[in-house]
């Protein structure tokens, strides 16, 4: 084993690379998260997502999603078929099925599953509680939202920050198959944006686009069957039209108010009880900034918390766990809340480290399956999973940029060459210079002979972007930007 460091000095690789069999491309594969960039119509996204994560949505649905509905799962489809109890928009059952499409031209569908399966996948909670069949045990997901005067006098200079947990009962399943789907929609209507889960969802769980972020969980205080012949849409797609729809409301601003709108257009509420909480960038009015929704199936449906309300979190900070606060003025506060509150102090000076050591060490549960940071102002997306058999809050955490994110580097990529670029020394031992690349922006991964990502960057470049431990063998570093893809091949040796 060797430690290779590698210095890009504006580099360029000189070799081509051939073109993505589909609409979607790995953009990275770091600390147990796979990050995939899909692009086109609903259909062409779907085929992608299942031509290029088949396996692993197979995986999903046979040791996860059926055995959690049990002698239940034949029912579960059911009821998503039939439409009186459940509702999948038209756009999203399209996707669902283009999913299985691309599924069976990667030849990764061996159990035959169809666009239901992926339906019932993306509407677990809704259908569980249609069927009075709880499917997540115990206390799910919390969040930390700071912005305005929270924030002033740190590195933040009043932008907004928020840290989430997402928490979910612990399988392999789940944990091995942490997904990332960023979304380029071709849609005029629509805008892109990016789901945090597992492989299979298509809806928003967690969900982050360009200005605002959305997060489901769970209201553990209140136990409600959901209604039949109701029509309810999945909460999770519910999140997803949010994020997507480039103005939801049509007010012409891009914030936690589409999220508002998304939500009380399904007057009769949604078929579980669920605690939403969204937050966008700074703004002087607080209500466009943040927001906890506490939603229900029976009367009062929707009930919105800003943080003008007395709920015991000081200055310009809204958290949120399991519990009601505002619907009915229960303020049912749990340990969780009881433990931020105690340590945030007067709500001021919470910078980006502070954000996230609050939910870090005081919100934190065993069964912490992602742990996230989202700065909308900053460019940053952080996050950590469950691995080692350690919940994601005590495991390392990796920094995606934003703007890197979305610039869908994969789609539309040239070919280009410019003369005069070397790579050297080639065969390498410890040290590998790639220089004139002309200036801008990259995006770096290392393949090894297989094809298999073993590092992909998440910085801007040029600048060092690591160092590896790499076995001797051919690598394939490719090197893509809003201008060209290409791939250089180099090999390592002792």
């Amino acid at each position: 084993m060797k430690k290779v460091l590698l210095t890009l000095l504006f580099a360029w690789p000189a070799m081509t690379m051939t073109a993505q069999p589909v609409q979607g491309g790995l953009f990275a594969d770091t600390l147990g998260i796979k990050v995939y960039q899909l692009w086109g119509t609903h259909a062409q996204r779907g085929y992608a997502q299942g031509y290029l994560t088949g396996d692993r949505i197979t995986d999903l649905i046979k040791n996860y999603v059926k055995p959690s509905f049990g002698a239940y799962y034949t029912t579960a489809r059911s009821v998503v078929s039939s439409g009186a109890d459940i509702v999948i928009p038209a756009e999203y059952a399209q996707e669902a099925q283009s999913v299985i499409d691309g599924m069976n031209a990667a030849g990764m569908n061996p159990q035959n599953y169809d666009a239901v399966d992926i339906e019932v996948a993306n509407s677990m909670l809704d259908v569980g509680n249609v069927l009075d069949k709880k499917l997540m045990m115990g206390n799910g997901c919390s969040t930390l939202m700071s912005w305005g005067d929270a924030t002033l006098g740190t590195d933040l200079d009043g932008k907004a920050i928020c840290s989430r947990h997402m928490d979910w009962t612990i399988s392999p399943v789940l944990y091995n198959n942490n997904t990332v789907i960023v979304h380029f929609p071709t849609e005029a209507d629509e805008r892109p944006w990016l789901l945090i889960g597992y492989a299979g969802m298509m809806s928003a769980l967690s969900g982050v686009n360009q200005d605002f972020a959305v997060f489901q969980q769970m209201m553990s205080d209140m136990t409600i069957q959901g209604l039949h012949n109701k029509q309810y849409e999945p909460i999770w797609m519910t999140l997803r039209k949010a994020l997507e729809k480039t103005d939801y409301n049509n007010d012409g601003q891009s914030n936690v108010q589409d999220v508002r709108s998304a939500l009380a257009d399904r007057t009769t509420g949604f078929a579980d009880a669920f605690i939403i909480t969204a937050m966008g960038t700074n703004h002087p009015v607080d209500s466009l900034v943040a927001m906890v929704a506490e939603i229900t199936p029976t009367a009062p449906t929707h009930t919105y918390r800003y943080n003008d309300f007395p709920d015991s979190i000081p200055g310009d900070n809204l958290y949120a766990a399991n519990y009601r606060i505002k619907r009915n003025n229960a303020m049912n506060f749990c340990s969780r809340y009881n433990a931020i509150r105690s340590h945030i102090g007067d709500g001021t000076l919470i910078g980006t480290a502070l954000n996230w050591e609050l939910m870090r060490d005081y919100s934190h549960q065993s069964t912490n399956m992602q742990f996230m940071q989202y700065g909308p102002e900053s460019d940053l997306l952080r996050l950590s999973v469950y691995g080692n058999g350690k919940p994601a809050f005590l495991n390392d955490s990796v920094d995606f940029h934003l703007s890197q994110i979305y610039a869908n580097v994969l789609n539309g990529a040239k070919e280009s060459r410019p003369p005069d670029l070397t790579v050297f020394p080639n065969p390498c031992r410890d040290r590998l210079d790639i220089r004139q690349v002309p200036a801008g922006d990259y995006h770096v991964t290392i393949l090894d002979a297989g094809g298999k990502v073993v590092y992909a960057s998440i910085r801007y470049l040029p600048g060092t972007i690591g160092r590896f431990t790499l076995d001797n063998g051919i690598y394939f570093l490719r090197i893509v930007s809003d201008s060209f893809q290409s791939v250089c091949k180099m090999r390592v040796t002792r």
